[in-house]
């Protein structure tokens, strides 16, 4: 090679760019069909039903409708006419309007003979115009025949009809329509806007505006309104007892929701009002029984709305809180939610079933954790499975971190990493019978040098995987029949994601499952029915049937009684001999697990503060009953901040002014704050703050250690 060929060349200038695709940036012009379509569709002029097929459908049936009943409306109309005219002229007869001015100015007796001389002229023009009106009809019967009578009645029909149609504010005139009001409005859509007044939730000068009129849908009528301009439909919602009483509807016959998304607005309501009770018929199976497995990762069929609406409950990703009162179904609630688990094979169970009976046996034989009970064994044995989920949890996230970002994108779990046999990583539920019982526990355990009552260190752990575990394939789902402040933590309520409220005694324990002041905006269980076994309140986390922005919603779960519940779990079972996913106790090596529990106890900061000691030191009443009855609702970050003393009063049934004394001299001062009430308005009532009471309990326990040291 000579010298030459290695000269440098110089070369042309290198631009930074990107591709553009030309083509694809023109703007095409609209056709001239699409630009008369959307003018069609958004024309103010012209009529909705000639906007959509359905809408034509609709406005046929209309149509038909109005021409069957059109010989009754007539008939209808010609009597009120006729009554109205009888009105009328009676009015003019009797001089009636001469009278009221005379006696309004108190001259009656002066006038008394002018009023009684007009009064014989107009009987007197009365019987000419009957007279002469006769003789008309006489004479053109003779000339024209019977035509003439027609004639004469169809003329005097119209007349009658015209003065006796329905319009508002004119007297005797108002529509009513025989039958329940409950019927009446899905036929005259003013019978509703009488409702929304009567229930005071739009003004007497207030109208609605129709969006979609009353159609049949399922067993009951389906109607949407626009509210007056200002009007918010969740005060629609919040008082829908006052609706149903204007409508003469039981409140379970009366769904109202809020139209949100593209097709609503803070003003949109659609209501639906059922033929009868909704959940008066017998109640559903649940339809996994027809299937032979369920993918964990699909809601769990739950059960259906008023409208039979399938509602469907996510349990990936999330978690479930279930309350009620003894013997409303609670456990079958539960139950169903964890027959979608049991039917995936990939699924692990730890079923902690703390009411000792048979409820949840049948799903040992494929449970991975398992025991029925409430003995000191049980409570720490539990302790044990939660101190190994937080470190499964953590070990999760280990190997998740070291994962391809094909594999695993998100640091979050996927159904092909809970499949994985090698990765070991399966959707991992806790199921918890009787939650009350193990967060109440008092059997001082010690942890990082501290000696904590058990039941908040188990509150704490339970806390901790809600809120880490979901990412990691970690599903909790708890039930208790004690929804108050000290079996359900304050900061363990507000990470469970979905809620489900059967019949409990009263708003407080509502808003303790459903969330704070769920009342005020319509959702009290407390008024359900008792005789509504497995009706409750279901606030998801994620999307239903009735819509992703639905806030809750009242549901009747699926019955599954006992044989179903026994086909279901001995489906599971088999299910797992054939994928080869029995472990733990379904095989019956039920290991204790070896933890680093001073790990466990580090990743969920279960440092306890000098007020949780506190807790250990036995204080005077009434100050220790105040204190079990607030439980975490005590806690300075994230629990209540007043306590009303009509609260405090009604639950430790004790006397108000003696009460009041005590608290005093313990240093706890009541005072005065704004609250919400039930009836979602805020009233100034007196009570306690929090604050006060934290610190009377330290002031107490200062007191017992002084007086042991003297001692």
């Amino acid at each position: 090679m000579t010298s030459r060929e290695y000269e440098v060349v110089r070369a042309d200038p290198v631009y930074d760019a990107e591709l553009v695709d030309e083509t694809a940036a023109q703007t095409s012009q609209p056709s001239a069909r699409r630009v008369f379509a959307s003018w069609w569709q958004r024309s103010p002029r012209v009529p909705l039903s000639l906007k959509s097929r359905q809408a034509a459908k609709q406005a046929a049936k209309d149509l038909v409708v109005r021409v069957l009943r059109s010989p009754f409306r007539l008939v209808g109309a010609v009597v009120r006419g006729l009554m109205a005219a009888a009105r009328w002229w009676r009015k003019w007869v009797t001089v009636h309007d001469y009278r009221g001015a005379a006696e309004q100015s108190e001259k009656l007796a002066d006038k008394f003979a002018e009023i009684r001389a007009l009064t014989l002229f107009r009987w007197k023009v009365t019987g000419a115009v009957t007279v002469a009106s006769a003789i008309v009809v006489l004479v053109a019967q003779l000339v024209y025949g019977t035509m003439a009578l027609w004639i004469a009645g169809a003329a005097a029909s119209v007349a009658l009809a015209i003065l006796g149609r329905r319009k508002e504010g004119s007297p005797g005139r108002k529509p009513v329509l025989a039958g329940p009001r409950s019927l009446t409005w899905t036929m005259d859509p003013q019978v509703l806007v009488d409702a929304f007044r009567d229930a005071k939730l739009i003004g007497k000068d207030e109208t609605l505006r129709l969006v979609e009129r009353a159609t049949r849908q399922g067993d009951g009528w389906a109607i949407t309104v626009d509210l007056p301009a200002t009007r918010k439909a969740a005060d629609v919602v919040k008082n829908r007892e006052a609706l149903a009483s204007a409508l003469a509807v039981d409140e379970v016959q009366l769904i109202v929701e809020r139209v949100r998304g593209n097709s609503g607005h803070a003003g949109r309501v659609s209501l639906w009002v059922a033929d009868e009770d909704p959940y008066a018929a017998p109640p559903l199976r649940t339809p996994l029984l027809n299937v032979e497995h369920w993918d964990a990762w699909r809601p769990v069929p739950f059960g259906h709305d008023a409208r039979a609406r399938k509602v469907n409950l996510p349990l990936v990703w999330t978690s479930l809180l279930i309350g009620a009162i003894p013997r409303q179904g609670k456990t079958f609630a539960e139950r169903l939610a964890a027959a979608g688990l049991i039917l995936d094979p990939y699924a692990r169970l730890y079923v902690a079933d703390f009411k000792g009976g048979k409820d949840w046996d049948a799903c040992e034989p494929c449970a991975h954790r398992f025991f029925s009970g409430d003995d000191d064994r049980h409570l720490l044995e539990f302790k044990a499975w939660l101190e190994e989920l937080v470190s499964e949890t953590q070990g999760r996230y280990g190997r998740m971190r070291e994962l391809d970002d094909e594999a695993c994108p998100e640091s979050k779990i996927t159904p092909a990493i809970s499949r994985d046999k090698s990765l070991n990583m399966p959707i991992t539920a806790v199921v918890v019978d009787e939650a009350h019982i193990p967060l109440e526990s008092r059997i001082p355990v010690e942890t990082e040098g501290k000696k904590v009552p058990l039941g908040k260190y188990l509150g704490e752990l339970l806390t901790w995987l809600a809120k880490k575990g979901p990412a990691a394939g970690i599903v909790v789902i708890l039930a208790t029949q004690r929804p108050d402040g000290s079996s359900l933590p304050t900061s363990l309520r507000a990470v469970l994601g979905s809620r489900f409220a059967l019949r409990v005694m009263d708003w407080r324990d509502s808003n303790i499952i459903l969330g704070e002041q769920m009342n005020t905006r319509g959702y009290d269980s407390s008024k359900l029915l008792a005789s509504h076994k497995g009706v409750g309140i279901l606030r998801p986390d994620g999307e239903t049937e009735a819509g992703a922005d639905v806030l809750a919603m009242t549901v009747r779960t699926y019955y599954m009684p006992n044989p179903d519940w026994k086909t279901v779990c001995q489906r599971g079972r088999a299910l797992r001999e054939a994928a080869g996913t029995l472990s733990g106790h379904a095989i019956g090596a039920d290991p204790t697990p070896m933890l680093d529990r001073a790990a466990v106890a580090k990743a969920i900061g279960s440092a306890s503060a000098p007020a949780d000691d506190a807790e250990l030191v036995e204080l005077p009443e009434p100050l220790a009953s105040v204190v079990e009855y607030l439980g975490e609702d005590l806690n300075e970050q994230d629990g209540r901040v007043f306590v009303p003393t009509a609260e405090l009063v009604e639950v430790l049934g004790v006397e108000p002014t003696t009460f009041g004394t005590q608290m005093n001299d313990l240093g706890c001062r009541s005072k005065r704050d704004r609250i919400p009430m039930a009836d979602g308005n805020v009233r100034q009532v007196r009570g306690y703050f929090t604050a006060d009471i934290r610190a009377a309990v330290k002031a107490a326990g200062s007191d017992v250690v002084g007086d042991d040291a003297e001692d």
